[in-house]
């Protein structure tokens, strides 16, 4: 029942104040007059990711421009030292960046835990290599380009400068693969240690962090090789096809670009983090919404029709990937604040388009928590929130399934069809190890590859391997030693004997009691995220794997005679709960207590010796669900 009572004096549209500014080396860019930035633009269009930094740039030169007193337009020569001016700019804001992370946050992290408060590797694994990029371009980059902006108008170019960056762009493909499990160490350690929370709240009070958290600050390095790219593209056309420095501006292009190409994806997830961390701060810190799997869609004002009147108050939708927040506005002085009150699962939910003379332009979104009748502020933004909740509904149906056939699908191709039809890839983040000889992956001396006649993802060692294939054209592609050996006419040696834990996780998941993931932390180890099992024809062993197509579990545990732990500690995450038997103490963390309460329900039953019943939510089975890890709502009902 809908007890709210506030009402706003007016609608009004959604203002995304973005801090944009202070990114990608744009801090502080206000007071530096003398610096233009290039008026060509394409370059906003090019890239979203760093549309709002060209923006600002542009507007502030179109104004010094429209100041002038005279109308003369700028030469070409002062449009290629503008664009110079404008590299050495950003890279000084973008070195203070450097320093803010290496030297402040990451310093005074590692000074406590040296202290022990905290392990000494979370804040490794947190920063990574930070030190190296920011040594790097502190002591080599910057002064270069400080150097050549003073002798300007006797060497005016850049090109050679930027080419000596490429060598160490390996440093950046270092610390973009390891953002994703830097956030999450750094959100569980915030939730985990007060010490580890308070160090970093003390410093992002400061002034030199420009009122951003520390996540903000870790997308710096992660935006910076794009924003190299889109300064060389506009720098080389302006720049004369005969002039001397053609050559090194597009080698140096031509390697950061492929380099570019290979972060957009952790680009698409910092842009996306950014705008989660801003939903939580219009939250008031509440919501534990700042997640990777979380995918910001659509925002924006809506009125709610009640039930008992006919009445209409002001509501405020957050659509995400996976969830529905529905929220109340509530004043504030600092910018716009909400209040959710419920979140409506996107698993079940339907949205219909419904005739109301009293209010025109409804519509009625009802999911498992709650069912709410909308009205639009137009006809035309009904439709487009209509569509934006038919293609989330659509897009994650389609994921629950392709999810499903891929478990069902993952067979290997038969042996006559090898080589003759193209394989489905395993996809690198299902696998955590070899799918052949079942070595764990690294980022250094055994990295992922895929077998190009079977799809099997492997290592260096077992892809050792090439052989024309006929659906390829008979090209020559890497393939694994099995399906090297049949293609050969070989044959495949026959295999030892399984242990005890190498069982395929995919044949366990399409017919468990339970599956999906959950934290994990052996006593008082690191907390780590694992692919957990509880198969139907062995419902009293829960199986441990580090992702859901990996070929050997880490773990198994004999769930008969173990107790049942689930009150809280003030050093454990929220929803979590404990296996214990005598020195053996398992701790697991579920993301939502209402996904903790099922496991429990399984688990608690699978103790005591019996075989345990498969959770039903929703008319579809728990083991699906879980394998989304869909945010549950809560059950508020205002």
């Amino acid at each position: 029942m809908d007890q709210d009572r506030e009402k706003e004096e007016e609608s009004h549209e959604s203002v995304r104040t973005e801090k944009a500014e202070l990114v990608n080396g744009d801090m502080g860019s206000a007071e530096q007059t003398d610096d233009h930035s290039p008026a060509d633009t394409d370059r906003t269009g090019t890239d979203s990711h760093t549309e709002n930094d060209d923006s600002g740039a542009k507007t502030q030169s179109e104004l010094r421009s429209d100041e002038g007193s005279t109308h003369t337009k700028e030469t070409n020569e002062q449009k290629l030292f503008n664009i110079a001016s404008e590299l050495l700019h950003t890279e000084k804001a973008y070195v203070a960046r450097l320093n803010l992370l290496d030297q402040v946050f990451c310093a005074k992290l590692m000074e406590e835990a040296n202290k022990g408060t905290f392990p000494v590797d979370v804040v490794k694994n947190i920063f990574s290599n930070i030190c190296s990029i920011h040594a790097f371009h502190s002591q080599f980059l910057l002064p270069d380009l400080e150097k050549r902006m003073g002798e300007w108008a006797s060497t005016p170019r850049i090109g050679d400068i930027l080419q000596k960056l490429t060598p160490f762009l390996k440093m950046y493909a270092e610390y973009v693969k390891n953002f994703d499990k830097a956030m999450e160490l750094l959100k569980q350690w915030t939730d985990r240690s007060p010490q580890f929370k308070g160090i970093i709240q003390e410093i992002q009070s400061q002034e030199v962090c420009g009122c951003l958290t520390l996540q903000h600050h870790m997308l710096e390095p992660v935006q910076r090789v794009p924003r190299y790219e889109m300064l060389l593209k506009d720098y080389l056309k302006k720049l004369p096809q005969d002039d001397p420095d053609r050559r090194d501006a597009e080698k140096s292009l031509e390697i950061i670009a492929t380099a570019a190409t290979h972060s957009n994806s952790a680009i698409r997830k910092s842009e996306n983090l950014k705008k989660l961390m801003e939903i939580y701060e219009m939250l008031g810190e509440e919501e534990d919404i700042v997640h990777p799997s979380n995918e910001f869609i659509k925002e924006g004002h809506i009125l709610k029709l009640a039930a008992r009147n006919t009445s209409a108050m002001e509501r405020y939708l957050f659509l995400f990937n996976n969830m529905l927040l529905y929220c109340v506005p509530k004043f504030s002085l600092g910018g716009p604040k909400y209040t959710v009150r419920t979140r409506i699962g996107i698993d079940g939910m339907k949205v219909l388009e419904t005739t109301n003379d009293d209010y025109p332009h409804t519509f009625q979104v009802s999911g498992k928590e709650r069912t709410l009748e909308l009205q639009a502020s137009s006809e035309q933004d009904k439709a487009g929130w209509i569509k934006a909740f038919q293609e989330t509904i659509e897009i994650f149906q389609q994921k629950n399934e392709s999810f499903k056939n891929a478990l069902k699908d993952a067979e290997e191709v038969s042996n006559a069809e090898l080589g003759k039809r193209a394989p489905r890839w395993i996809r690198d983040n299902e696998v955590t190890m070899c799918m052949k000889c079942k070595e764990p992956f690294n980022a250094l001396t055994r990295r992922r590859h895929h077998c190009r006649a079977c799809g099997y993802v492997v290592c260096w060692k077992c892809s050792d391997n090439k052989v024309a294939l006929e659906y390829d054209g008979n090209k020559v592609n890497k393939v694994c030693r099995d399906c090297f050996s049949i293609l050969k006419g070989e044959g495949i040696a026959e295999e030892k004997k399984k242990g005890i834990l190498e069982i395929e996780a995919g044949q366990f998941t399409d017919s468990s009691i339970m599956c999906g993931f959950l934290q994990y932390s052996e006593k008082s180890k690191l907390w780590q995220k694992v692919w957990c099992i509880i198969p139907e024809k062995e419902c009293l062993v829960l199986y441990l794997y580090g992702a859901p197509q990996d070929v050997k579990a880490q773990c198994s545990i004999p769930l008969v005679g173990y107790s049942v732990d689930d009150s809280a500690r003030p050093t454990d995450p929220p929803a979590s709960f404990r296996l214990t038997q005598s020195k053996s103490i398992h701790n697991f963390a579920a993301e939502t207590e209402e996904l903790k309460q099922r496991w429990l329900k399984v688990i608690r039953v699978a103790v005591t010796g019996e075989k345990p019943e498969r959770p039903q939510t929703n008319g579809s089975s728990a083991n699906m669900l879980d394998n989304n890890n869909t945010p549950e709502a809560s059950t508020d009902s205002t």
